[in-house]
């Protein structure tokens, strides 16, 4: 355990604890109530990818964890939806950065990208469940996707500058 304790970067712990409290706050403070064409941009998928294509499968799957917990915490039609994707996503962009694609920002918008979609089409079946099917929705889940895309941006530039150093 001791051997353990020493291995943790103290610095990255603070840097990653201050970018998942400024991501829910910008999330829960911002972009809540912003809905071009009807819809709410989404931060914390594309957050949670950062993270795993730059922190690896074991820091990335912990630190979308924890934001999950509190993003189930904001969101109180969601019980425990992001804390499993949000992990799960961190983990699929990890494994892509590792094996398939680069670490540049061309690679992590395209990650972004399948990310917002999956937690869109993930919202849909929430709703699909309780309501009846509706073209509508895949309109939804589109435009939801697009609408996140310029914001996925803003989670790039603190978790590529971090790795690099």
């Amino acid at each position: 355990m001791q051997d353990y304790l020493e291995k943790i970067d103290l610095r990255k712990v603070v840097r990653y604890t201050l970018f998942m409290f400024l991501t829910l706050m910008a999330q829960n403070m911002v972009f809540s109530h912003i809905r071009p064409f009807g819809v709410k941009p989404m931060l914390l998928p594309s957050a949670a990818a950062a993270v795993g294509m730059f922190e690896g499968a074991t820091w990335g799957p912990l630190f979308s964890l924890v934001m999950g917990y509190f993003a189930d915490m904001s969101f109180v039609e969601h019980r425990v939806f992001f804390l499993l994707l949000l992990p799960a996503l961190s983990l699929l962009s990890a494994f892509m950065s590792q094996f398939f694609i680069n670490r540049r920002f061309f690679a992590f918008m395209g990650i972004a990208f399948v990310a917002l979609l999956i937690t869109g089409l993930l919202q849909m079946l929430k709703t699909l469940a309780g309501d009846a099917w509706s073209l509508e929705m895949l309109k939804v889940v589109g435009l939801q996707t697009l609408v996140s895309l310029p914001p996925a941006a803003l989670a790039y530039p603190l978790p590529a500058r971090w790795s690099r150093e």
